[in-house]
């Protein structure tokens, strides 16, 4: 059963990616491709999000969670698997909520980055899961190069702990640069 998990992956991978791509051109133009694009963002984050459930839902049922929360790897892969869905489920909600208007001024901005976090936290899920499943990729050898062992660390690197208060510096200092720019 473990081959439906390995299949059924791709799927949120692909159209998370393209949700990326999109969003990275529609911060770059507001042309009229670009606002087509845009219009099929949300269709595709919420296809995008079915299909991680759907996937994360059949890993769960093919390796039982006292066998994942055995070793490091194991729980590092649901740890990043779990926040990529729930990442990308509050940048849907971000998108749908605030509609046109994260395309103004600096959130623009704001989204490109949030999609290229989203696609490195999609990326780490994807070279976690492949190594539980025999398939090792280079990525796990940047990791190893920021201080993330793979097979035997379980805990949040400390360039993970630098990248997260970067980013909430800056989400908060453009969060105060907008607001000012409204009034």
């Amino acid at each position: 059963m473990d081959a439906y998990h390995v299949v059924l992956v791709h799927f949120p991978i692909a159209l998370w990616m393209t949700a990326a791509l999109a969003i990275l051109w529609r911060a770059v133009s507001d042309g009229p491709l670009a606002q087509a694009v845009d219009r099929a963002l949300v269709p595709l984050l919420v296809l995008g999000l079915i299909a991680g459930l759907v996937a994360y839902t059949v890993g769960l049922m093919v390796w039982p969670w006292e066998t994942l929360s055995s070793s490091p790897l194991g729980r590092n892969h649901m740890l990043v698997a779990t926040w990529t869905v729930v990442y990308w489920t509050l940048l849907l909600l971000t998108r749908w909520l605030r509609g046109e208007a994260v395309w103004h001024g600096a959130t623009r901005w704001i989204m490109a980055g949030l999609a290229l976090l989203g696609s490195a936290l999609l990326g780490v899920a994807g070279t976690l899961g492949g190594h539980l499943a025999g398939i090792y990729t280079e990525v796990s050898s940047a990791l190893r190069l920021l201080g993330w062992e793979v097979y035997t660390t379980f805990y949040v690197p400390t360039f993970t702990l630098i990248a997260i208060g970067l980013a909430a510096i800056a989400l908060a200092a453009f969060g105060l640069w907008g607001a000012r720019q409204r009034t």
